[in-house]
């Protein structure tokens, strides 16, 4: 066995003649053990609000979605979509009507956005499970589907035959409007169903049939504001969206779920990093103790060292033992670290330990990842630290 490690691993497992120091060595080994339980478990719940977050989105964000290079729409030909069905990797797709439009119930006016998708649409995405009163619209009917934050402005409910909301497109063209009423396209509509997700979405859409979209947008049969697509299990992500930029050319751009919540990506991650850089400074922080108690023991051992150097043993192969002391010292401590955060983020998988609300547990996940993460952190920092503290012993310490 290499003797500086046998040397280490004895002075780090047996007690020392001083008991303030082993008392240090104790608080030491013990904080590293809880600065790595900590930043797993950070990195957990942060994991999990990501994921949470993330869900609300996939209910009505595509897999992919192709939008126009340029204005707000673009022909997709019979042609076309049969070159979009033949493509590899796509489960399905939606062709897609896109608008700001005011709606009028009951004498109150709101701006929303009116979606107008075809028959493919719930293939696509999950919207329909987030409906909490009524049902999703009939393809070809005259109905609409709101989000609940529009429903509630305009205090509008479902199937009120007595008071139906009409829903109003500025025609396109130019010169000076004749009247008010030439200057919109409307529809009447049937509020059939109220959807909730988030506030955001709540607020903003109104979904229909895309032929009532297509009509108060005087669009062709061919013209769509965008494609949303589903992608087949374990399909290559990359490949499908060359092989679409491939077939329809330089008229659109191909954009995957992480690219159209770009903004909301954006953000989970910098708070992730963000907080990954406070918890290492609490690591950092943990480890000068780790310094402190190497650096006691050295002093403590001062006799045991001469002794050392008197049978053989180099400056540099002293300075070994208590390096690789500190270095067992905080992988040991972040190991157990680790173990422990795994710990209690199963039990809150399992047992919902901590809730948000009275029904919804705090979101975490169990990733090896995370635990890499915590380890890589712990043995560098720990690396160093030893390296400091080791670095105190001299050759004078040794002789005297």
């Amino acid at each position: 066995m290499n003797f500086a490690l046998y040397i280490a691993k004895r002075y780090l497992f047996t007690k020392s003649s001083s008991n303030a120091i082993n008392i240090m060595t104790i608080i030491a080994a013990f904080g590293v053990v809880v600065a790595a339980a900590a930043l797993f478990i950070v990195l957990s719940g942060f994991g999990g609000l990501k994921e949470f977050s993330l869900g609300f989105s996939s209910v009505v964000d595509p897999d992919i979605k192709i939008l126009p290079a340029k204005g707000k729409s673009f022909v997709l030909t019979e042609k076309d979509s049969a070159s979009l069905a033949n493509i590899k990797g796509i489960s399905t797709f939606s062709k897609i009507i896109e608008e700001r439009v005011i709606v009028e119930f009951d004498n109150k006016n709101l701006l929303v956005t009116l979606k107008g998708v075809d028959a493919n649409y719930l293939d696509v995405t999950k919207i329909d499970s987030m409906i909490i009163q009524g049902n999703w619209f009939e393809s070809g009917s005259g109905q609409m589907v709101s989000g609940w934050g529009i429903a509630h402005n305009l205090s509008m409910g479902i199937l009120d035959y007595g008071k139906n909301p009409r829903i109003y497109v500025p025609k396109p063209g130019k010169g000076q409007i004749s009247s008010v009423k030439g200057a919109f396209n409307s529809l009447t509509a049937l509020n059939i169903g109220v959807f909730q997700i988030n506030e955001d979405l709540d607020n903003t859409y109104v979904f229909t049939d895309i032929v009532n979209a297509r009509y108060l947008m005087n669009y062709n049969k061919d013209q769509v504001s965008a494609i949303e697509l589903k992608l087949m299990p374990n399909s290559d992500e990359s490949e499908v969206i060359a092989a679409i930029e491939n077939s329809l050319g330089d008229k659109v751009i191909v954009k995957n779920r992480a690219q159209l919540n770009d903004a909301l990506y954006k953000m989970l991650n910098t708070e992730n990093l963000a907080v990954y850089l406070i918890f290492t400074l609490v690591i950092i922080i943990a480890l000068f103790n780790v310094i402190g108690a190497l650096i006691m023991m050295i002093l403590d051992k001062k006799q045991s060292l001469h002794t050392l150097f008197n049978l053989g043993a180099t400056t540099k192969d002293i300075k070994k033992i208590f390096f690789l002391q500190g270095s067992l010292m905080t992988i040991l401590g972040g190991i157990i670290g680790v173990v422990l955060g795994i710990i209690v983020v199963f039990l809150q998988q399992k047992f919902s330990l901590l809730m948000l609300t009275t029904s919804l547990p705090y979101p975490v996940t169990l990733e090896l990842v995370n635990a890499a993460i915590v380890l890589i952190t712990i043995v560098v920092l720990g690396v160093l630290a030893s390296k400091i503290a080791s670095s105190r012993i001299s050759e004078t310490l040794v002789r005297s």
